[in-house]
């Protein structure tokens, strides 16, 4: 199906706008348990469904996949994939840093994004082509060009049965940023992270982590305020990709050096126990 996306940027606003509005009217309300430090509110399933029943409406040919219930919608090539609540343990703490992210991809690729942030009064938003903005002014990624200059927010450790395992090499990137950037952030919202990369706001942002609803709209805006997303590799970001690591254009080389260095000498550490 060949689309159009910036004519679909109105509608992804009017359900962003309708998601936002269930966030900051509500409390988050009971909490549903997906896994070990892992959960869902009230109001994740409640911005999920009046969004998902909303688009549904306005464009049935489109594909939606959801954080909360899946796929409950399938089409061939497009697809709408919202996270409802992105940051949702800081909305049940209280903390303002969190956001609806609502992408659409054509087969996996970003096309359009829009990220909420309602607890700050912000929105993010791209259409492939036209570039980013927030609240309708248009954004651009920094040009910081040395390590040394640039606040790098890290994603999420890990929380489950293996997160022994996977925090092994998150802890040890922390301990090397830390050594080497002006400052390590955590905002605890992949949201947050993608769209103040876009924004100049912090120069880069590492995720060691891939999912749809994470990066889908986030991605996108990014890319279009020209920060460079990429995989743990320094390859092009992909809806396959292991890792999400925005950053500006002059200090990207630089940070995958640091990454890939960390990984091995993690690796031969491993290896020598």
């Amino acid at each position: 199906m060949t689309i159009d996306a910036r004519a679909l940027l109105p509608i992804a606003e009017r359900a962003v706008t309708l998601a936002a509005d269930i966030v900051t009217s509500r409390l988050p309300g009971a909490v549903t348990a997906k896994g070990d430090r892992d959960m869902a509110t009230e109001v994740d399933y409640a911005v999920e469904h009046a969004v998902r029943d909303f688009l549904a409406r306005e464009t049935p040919e489109i594909g939606f996949l959801g954080e909360e219930e899946g796929a409950t919608r399938t089409a061939q090539g497009l697809m709408w994939v919202l996270d409802p609540v992105d940051g949702t343990a800081n909305l049940l703490h209280g903390i303002p840093l969190c956001g609806i992210s609502l992408g659409l991809t054509d087969r996996g690729t970003p096309a359009l994004g829009v990220i909420d942030l309602p607890f700050l009064g912000s929105r993010y938003s791209a259409a492939e082509g036209h570039g980013a903005h927030v609240d309708g002014r248009k954004i651009h990624a920094s040009q910081t060009s040395d390590l040394g200059a640039a606040v790098i927010a890290i994603g999420d450790y890990a929380v489950g049965i293996d997160a022994e395992v996977r925090n092994r090499p998150r802890l040890a990137l922390t301990g090397r940023l830390a050594a080497r950037v002006q400052r390590v952030r955590m905002f605890g919202s992949a949201a947050v992270d993608l769209a103040w990369v876009a924004e100049g706001r912090i120069d880069a942002s590492v995720m060691l982590s891939n999912t749809p609803w994470d990066t889908a709209a986030g991605v996108l805006i990014a890319r279009e305020a020209g920060a460079v997303v990429v995989d743990l590799d320094g390859s092009p970001h992909t809806a396959n990709a292991q890792a999400t690591i925005a950053a500006g254009p002059k200090i990207l080389t630089d940070l995958i050096d640091l990454i890939t260095e960390t990984n091995e000498t993690d690796k031969d550490a491993r290896h020598s126990e």
